[in-house]
């Protein structure tokens, strides 16, 4: 089936992107890594800016991050395309899921949190977002729909549950699975985020599945000092590292290069967040990145 409740089937698409997803027809085969180095001098002293009012929610690294990352999703349409079936599909709307640790302890439970931006929001809007969603996730007796579905399978006989797993597998595949089966599904996002500085690590990189629609996964590191090299010297800087995994057959390594220089120029001048998501990088500046 080539119809979708989240995304449109792309009728139109050149000779390679045609070819590409049944040459190599698993997400998992077309994994491209790389990481990048953000300084965070700038990002910092907004932050303090915008908690000068003392709000009750403060405002931190990690809601920069995932608002810039959306706001270049907004203005980079080829990172909102996902491979499925071996079609390509433009999603309805930009998504982003992480995980939140309900509490900080070997046995804390985790729940799933799922942002559906929207084109006019900006990291205000981001920002109260989040603070509702994890005023609810911090319940302990709060399950996301999916995790409730999981549960629930788990419950059961494994002669019952085994065959029905692998009878939802095939619905995904074909994509006829219902929507409240993955409606909070991290694996069914625009981006998937693992926020490992929260626990003190450093970054690394997530793999994709062959689940699912996600394409791109981004892990954010602890930030501390770091190395960058400027003007033929070595200085340290506050910084954090980003690593990314991609689906490499959604575009270009120029398409994704231009897109990371724009996430990079966006947490640089983090004002430009206060804007609409969709609201474009001057031409100017734009071309020179």
């Amino acid at each position: 089936m080539k119809k979708r409740f989240d995304a449109k089937y792309m009728k139109k698409i050149d000779s390679m992107h045609f070819i590409m997803p049944f040459m190599f027809p698993d997400r998992c085969d077309n994994e491209a890594f790389f990481t990048y180095k953000i300084d965070l001098t700038k990002v910092n002293e907004y932050i303090k800016k915008k908690n000068e009012n003392n709000p009750e929610y403060k405002y931190n690294l990690f809601q920069c991050i995932i608002a810039a990352t959306l706001k270049t999703i907004t203005l980079r349409s080829k990172l909102s395309i996902f491979i499925h079936s071996k079609r390509m599909y433009k999603r309805n709307e930009i998504t982003a899921a992480f995980t939140v640790k309900q509490e900080f302890s070997d046995d804390g439970g985790e729940v799933l949190a799922f942002i559906h931006s929207k084109p006019d929001w900006t990291i205000d809007d981001l920002h109260d977002e989040l603070y509702h969603q994890l005023i609810k996730l911090k319940n302990k007796g709060y399950v996301d729909p999916s995790t409730n579905v999981m549960d629930i399978l788990t419950k059961i006989p494994e002669f019952i549950s085994r065959p029905l797993v692998k009878s939802i597998c095939w619905l995904e595949r074909n994509n006829m699975i219902p929507k409240s089966f993955v409606e909070t599904d991290p694996y069914h996002s625009t981006i998937n985020f693992a926020n490992l500085g929260s626990i003190g690590l450093p970054s690394g990189f997530h793999h994709l599945t062959n689940w699912g629609t996600t394409s791109m996964f981004m892990v954010i590191g602890k930030a501390k000092e770091l190395p960058f090299f400027e003007n033929n010297e070595v200085t340290f800087k506050y910084g954090v590292e980003l690593g990314m995994t991609i689906d490499e057959r959604i575009a270009d390594g120029y398409y994704y290069s231009k897109s990371m220089k724009i996430l990079e120029y966006l947490l640089q001048n983090p004002e430009l967040l206060e804007h609409p998501f969709n609201e474009k990088i001057p031409d100017d500046i734009y071309k020179s990145l």
